[in-house]
C-alpha cells in the first residue's frame, strides 16, 4: 500500500503549528498492537500509539496480582497471524502474555512508534480540514497508571502538576480508538460506609500494591470476580502467609472446570513447544480447535431456543454436584446460583473451590455493614439468598471480623465506554450525549459511530463474549478497519461514515436480541446497566467473524475523491462489460452447443486450451535451453472440437464424452503435453478419425511410426468402412500397435477386435469376422450413421462436420516432423434416434 502523505509537522515554527498523523491510535493494548502489526503487514508505517499508562500491554501492563493468568488456552489468546510456539503452560501467567505482546511490538519493528505516559483526552472533528484534532496530555511517568479517582486526589493534594506536565494538540486524518474495558477499576462501594477510617492498606486488585505485607495478616476481599478467584487461593500460602482471609460475595458465580490440556499438564508443557515449531500447521490446528471449543458451547449454553434451555439446565446440575463434591457443606446454599449459567461471565477454575476447605478461608454473603480502624462488621442480614427466603438456612447474625488488608476485587467501570475520553463529531457533537439520547452506549458492529467520519473503534460496545477470546473480537474488528482505512490511505476515499440508520438498525437488533438472550436471565452483571445491554455480542463469534469478513458497503458513506471516483466508475464499466459479455458469450454459446451446461463447458474447455498454449511455449524454451531440438507444437489455430452433438430436431440427448489426446514430437522426449478435446462416441468417434487423417504435406506416414493407439478393452463404435455398410467394432488388445510396412499406402493400426457386420455383410479389407486382428485405414472410417452420410441423419449439422475437418487438419497439416497421437481416455454416451437405439459402451 502506498501511503499518501506521512508523519509531519505543518505550519513549521509558528504559532499554530502542529505535528500531523496519518493514522492515530489510542492506547497500547492487544487491540492497538493487532492493528499496528497489520497496518506494518499492509505496508504502511505513518501512525502513533498514544498510551497513558507507563507501559504497552494494557490489562496485562497494569493487572500484576498474584496468580494473574489467562483462563482461555493461550494458543487461542493469541494473534493468527504472530502464532506463539513457545507458551509454558495452557494457561500461562499475566508475565508471559505481556511478554509476547512485546516480542510482537519488537517483531513487527514498531516500539518506536508508541508514546507512553500520554493520554488523549479529547478528539474534536475539523469539518474544513476534514481532519481530527486531538488533545494530548503529557503525564509524570506513572502516573497514568493510576486510576482516575487516585489521579484527581493527588491533583486535589499536589497540585495538577504532580500528574500533567503539558498539553498538546496534534492532527491525524483517522483515529482508530483501541481503548481496553478492563483498566479503569470499580470504586469503593458506596454502600458500604467507614472508608476513611480504616488504618490499613485498601486497594483494587488491578492497582495491586506489592509493599503491602500479608505475613499474619487478617485479609479481607470484597468480590468473588475472576480475578478473586486467582488471587484469593494464594493469599493463604507462601509467600503471602495470610492469618486469615474473609471473602464477601454478593451472589454466587458459576464455576466451571478449566479444561485439562491433551496428554496432562506435565507431558503438555514437556512437548507442546517442540511439537508447535516443528509439526507444520499443528498450532494453528489446535488453535482451531480452541475455538471450536468456544462455539460449541455459545450453540449449547448462549443461543436462545429451547434445545438450549434444555442443555442449560443439565450443565447447571452438573455444575453443583461438582460444587458439592469440592466445598465444605456449609457453603452448599450460597454458592448454588439462581440464575441461568452464562448470564454472569462463568468462572474457569480449578483452585478455588479447593481453597474453601482451608480453615484460614471464610466465604460469606452477609453486607459489610460498618468499617472500623482494624476490623469489620458483616451482618445483620445476607444479601444471598434473598433475605425473605424462610427456608434459606443461610446465616444472617451480626459479626466483626479483624482486618488489617482490605482488596477489592469488584470488577472495572466496562459499561462506561472510551471515558473519560471526550469525542466531538460533526456539528460539535458529543458521542457521549449522543449515546444517552439512543439509550446507551452503542456503535455499528461495535466499531463506528454515524456523525464522527474517519473514527475507527476496536473493542467498542456490544463486542464482548463470554464463551470465547477477546484476541478473536479484536481481530476481527482489526481486519475490519484495515480494508476501511485502506480506502482513505491510498486516496481514494476522503471519509468513512456509517449511515446512522444502519448504526440505528444494528443497535435494535442487538438490545433485541440480548433481551431475550441468557445475559438477561435473572442475574446481575457487567454487561448491562438500567436495562440496557452494551457489553454483549448476542450471537456467536462465527457469525461475528463473517461480518467483518464482508463488509455490508451498502451500510456505509463514502466520499469519493477524484481518483477514487475515476477507478469506481472504471470498475463499474468493467463489470458491465464483463456482464454483457458473459450473456452475449452465453447466448452465443447456446445457439452453438445444446444449452447452457454444453455452453459453459466449451468456454471451460477453450481456457484450458489457451494455458496449454502457454505451458508449451515455455516447456519449447525449456527445450531450447538444454539444447534439444523440438518442433513447434503452438499452432496458429489451436485444436478445439465443439460439442457436436447439438442438432435441429434435438434427436440426439445425453451428457458429452471427452476424449483425451496427448501430442508430441518424436524426437523431443523431454515433456507430453495433453489437450483436451470434446467429442461424440460412437459415430463422432469415426468422424474425428477420419477427419484427422495423418498427412504432412499430403504424404503417408505409416512407416514412419507416427499413430499409437493407446487403447483400452472394451470401446466400442459404430464405424462405416466405405462400402455403405455400418460395423460395431469392439477394442480387445490393450497393447497399442504400429503398422509400418502394409504396404497399402494407408496409415492405420492393428486391432484385435470383434467385428460385426450391422448389414449383414463381410468384414472390411477383407479380413475374417470375429476374433481377429483387423487392418483398418484411416481413410476407412467414415462419418457414417445407420448407413448414411452423417449430415443426412441429422446427427451432424454440415457446418461442424466442415469445423471439425477444419480445426484437425489446421494442426496436423501446418507442422513438420513426426507426431504420435495417444488416446487417453473415452466416456462414452447413448444415441437416441428415432426409433432405435445406437449404444456405444462406457469406457474411462
Amino acid at each position: 500500500m502506498s501511503p499518501p502523505d506521512t508523519i509531519r509537522v505543518v505550519n513549521g515554527l509558528s504559532k499554530d503549528a502542529y505535528t500531523y498523523y496519518p493514522i492515530l491510535i489510542v492506547g497500547a493494548g492487544e487491540s492497538a498492537i493487532a492493528l499496528a502489526a497489520r497496518l506494518k503487514e499492509e505496508g504502511f508505517d505513518q501512525f502513533r500509539l498514544f498510551e497513558r499508562q507507563a507501559g504497552i500491554g494494557g490489562t496485562w501492563w497494569i493487572n500484576r496480582y498474584p496468580g494473574v493468568a489467562c483462563d482461555v488456552p493461550a494458543a487461542f489468546y493469541s494473534f493468527s497471524f504472530s502464532l506463539n510456539y513457545k507458551w509454558t503452560s495452557l494457561y500461562p501467567e499475566g508475565a508471559e502474555i505481556y511478554k509476547y505482546l512485546g516480542d510482537i511490538t519488537e517483531k513487527y519493528h514498531f516500539v518506536d512508534k508508541i508514546q507512553v505516559n500520554t493520554d488523549v483526552s479529547e478528539l474534536r472533528w475539523l469539518e474544513d480540514e476534514q481532519l481530527w484534532e486531538a488533545t494530548l496530555t503529557h503525564m509524570v511517568p506513572g502516573t497514568g497508571d493510576l486510576s482516575r479517582r487516585a489521579m484527581n486526589q493527588r491533583i486535589a493534594e499536589h497540585g495538577r502538576e504532580s500528574v500533567y506536565l503539558r498539553q498538546e494538540k496534534v492532527r491525524a486524518r483517522i483515529v482508530c480508538s483501541c481503548a481496553g474495558g478492563l483498566v479503569e477499576p470499580n470504586a469503593w462501594p458506596s454502600t458500604i460506609p467507614g472508608r476513611d477510617s480504616f488504618e490499613g492498606p485498601v486497594f483494587h486488585s488491578a492497582r495491586w500494591d506489592h509493599t503491602v505485607d500479608f505475613h499474619d495478616k487478617n485479609v479481607v476481599v470484597i468480590g468473588t470476580g475472576c480475578s478473586a478467584a486467582q488471587f484469593v487461593p494464594r493469599l493463604t500460602k507462601a509467600p503471602y502467609n495470610a492469618k486469615s482471609v474473609t471473602q464477601v460475595m454478593r451472589s454466587p458465580p458459576w464455576v466451571v472446570p478449566k479444561p485439562e490440556p491433551p496428554g496432562g499438564k506435565e507431558k503438555y508443557e514437556r512437548l507442546s513447544p517442540t511439537l508447535f515449531s516443528n509439526v507444520p500447521g499443528m498450532a494453528k490446528l489446535f488453535r482451531f480447535l480452541c475455538f471450536a471449543n468456544g462455539e460449541k458451547d455459545w450453540f449449547t449454553i448462549f443461543d436462545d431456543n429451547s434445545w438450549n434451555h434444555k442443555t442449560r439446565k443439565t450443565l447447571e446440575l452438573q455444575m453443583v454436584d461438582r460444587m458439592k463434591s469440592m466445598v465444605p457443606e456449609k457453603y452448599h446454599e450460597i454458592l448454588t446460583p439462581d440464575y441461568a449459567i452464562g448470564c454472569k461471565r462463568r468462572l474457569f477454575d480449578n483452585d478455588w473451590f479447593l481453597s474453601l476447605n482451608n480453615p484460614k478461608m471464610e466465604l460469606t454473603t452477609k453486607p459489610i455493614t460498618k468499617v472500623s480502624p482494624k476490623s469489620i462488621t458483616i451482618g445483620p442480614g445476607r444479601v444471598y439468598p434473598d433475605p425473605d427466603d424462610s427456608n434459606s438456612k443461610a446465616p444472617t447474625d451480626e459479626e466483626t471480623i479483624p482486618a488489617d488488608v482490605i482488596v477489592l476485587g469488584n470488577g472495572f467501570e466496562v459499561t462506561t465506554w472510551l471515558h473519560p475520553l471526550k469525542i466531538r463529531g460533526r456539528g460539535g457533537k458529543y458521542m457521549q450525549d449522543v449515546w444517552n439520547e439512543r439509550g446507551g452506549a452503542q456503535a455499528y458492529l461495535g466499531l463506528a459511530m454515524d456523525g464522527f467520519p474517519n473514527l475507527f473503534i476496536v473493542f467498542g460496545p456490544n463486542t464482548a463474549t463470554g464463551h470465547s477470546s477477546v484476541i478473536l473480537a479484536s481481530e476481527n474488528m482489526v481486519e475490519y478497519n484495515i480494508k476501511m482505512i485502506k480506502k482513505i490511505l491510498r486516496g481514494d476515499v476522503k471519509t468513512i461514515e456509517v449511515k446512522k440508520e444502519a448504526e440505528v438498525a444494528w443497535t435494535k437488533i442487538v438490545q433485541e436480541r440480548n433481551k431475550r438472550g441468557v445475559f438477561n436471565n435473572g442475574c446481575q452483571n457487567w454487561y448491562q446497566r438500567d436495562g440496557w445491554n452494551s457489553t454483549a455480542y448476542p450471537y456467536s463469534q462465527i457469525d461475528f467473524t463473517f461480518r467483518c469478513m464482508f463488509p455490508k458497503w451498502s451500510d456505509w458513506d463514502l466520499q469519493y475523491t477524484r481518483k477514487g471516483l475515476i477507478k469506481k466508475r472504471a470498475q463499474q464499466a468493467a463489470g458491465i462489460i464483463l456482464l454483457l459479455g458473459v450473456v452475449v458469450g452465453s447466448y452465443a454459446l447456446r445457439r452453438q452447443g445444446s444449452g447452457m451446461f454444453s455452453g459453459l463447458q466449451t468456454l471451460n474447455h477453450l481456457l484450458r486450451q489457451y494455458v496449454k498454449q502457454g505451458l508449451f511455449s515455455a516447456l519449447n524454451l525449456v527445450n531450447g535451453v538444454f539444447g534439444v531440438k523440438c518442433q513447434s507444437l503452438v499452432p496458429k489455430t489451436w485444436v478445439w472440437l465443439p460439442p457436436p452433438w447439438h442438432t435441429s430436431d434435438d434427436r440426439v440427448r445425453g451428457g458429452s464424452s471427452r476424449s483425451s489426446l496427448s501430442v508430441l514430437p518424436s524426437n523431443c522426449a523431454l515433456f507430453r503435453g495433453h489437450l483436451d478435446i470434446d467429442t461424440l462416441g460412437g459415430a463422432g468417434f469415426a468422424s474425428q478419425f477420419q477427419s484427422a487423417a495423418p498427412h504432412n504435406d499430403g504424404s503417408n506416414s505409416e512407416n514412419d511410426g507416427i499413430w499409437d493407439l493407446s487403447a483400452y478393452k472394451g470401446i466400442e463404435v459404430e464405424v462405416g468402412a466405405g462400402d455403405g455398410k455400418v460395423y460395431t467394432l469392439i477394442l480387445k488388445d490393450e497393447e497399442a500397435q504400429d503398422k509400418r510396412d502394409d504396404g497399402r499406402g494407408k496409415a492405420g493400426i492393428n486391432w484385435e477386435a470383434d467385428f460385426r457386420a450391422n448389414n449383414g455383410g463381410e468384414s472390411p479389407a477383407g479380413e475374417e469376422a470375429v476374433g481377429k486382428k483387423v487392418w483398418v485405414a484411416w481413410s476407412d472410417l467414415k462419418p457414417t450413421y445407420r448407413g448414411k452420410k452423417m449430415e443426412d441423419a441429422g446427427v451432424f449439422k454440415p457446418a461442424e462436420i466442415r469445423r471439425i475437418g477444419f480445426m484437425m487438419r489446421s494442426f496436423f497439416g501446418t507442422q513438420q516432423g513426426d507426431f504420435r497421437l495417444e488416446l487417453r481416455s473415452i466416456t462414452a454416451r447413448k444415441l437416441a434416434s428415432e426409433g432405435a437405439d445406437t449404444t456405444v459402451n462406457n469406457q474411462e
